[in-house]
């Protein structure tokens, strides 16, 4: 499984948009997944100029969903203070 293929799989096309950032089926986290795609193809800027991706996920109980990365919750797995990997400008910046 590669998450950051250029070309999404074929299971990302019957992928519907979770409200939350679990399956929408069976309520199973993101480590559950069997499968992930990334789409850094296509970001789209939020108000305060960062970026989001889709986040594909394909569950293990069959439900393929995504979410937007933004929506992520919170890691316990980082120091607070660290820099998000995905925003290579941090701070105030314009285009």
């Amino acid at each position: 499984m590669d998450a950051f293929a250029r070309i999404p799989p074929d299971w990302t096309e019957k992928a519907v948009h979770a409200q939350e950032f679990c399956c929408p089926t069976c309520r199973a986290s993101t480590a559950a997944a069997e499968q992930v795609w990334i789409n850094r193809r296509s970001p789209v800027f939020t108000e305060d100029h960062r970026r989001k991706w889709q986040e594909f996920y394909q569950c293990q109980c069959g439900t393929v969903w995504w979410a937007w990365s933004s929506d992520r919750p919170p890691t316990t797995l980082k120091k607070p203070d660290t820099p998000d990997p995905f925003e290579p400008f941090p701070g105030d910046w314009m285009f």
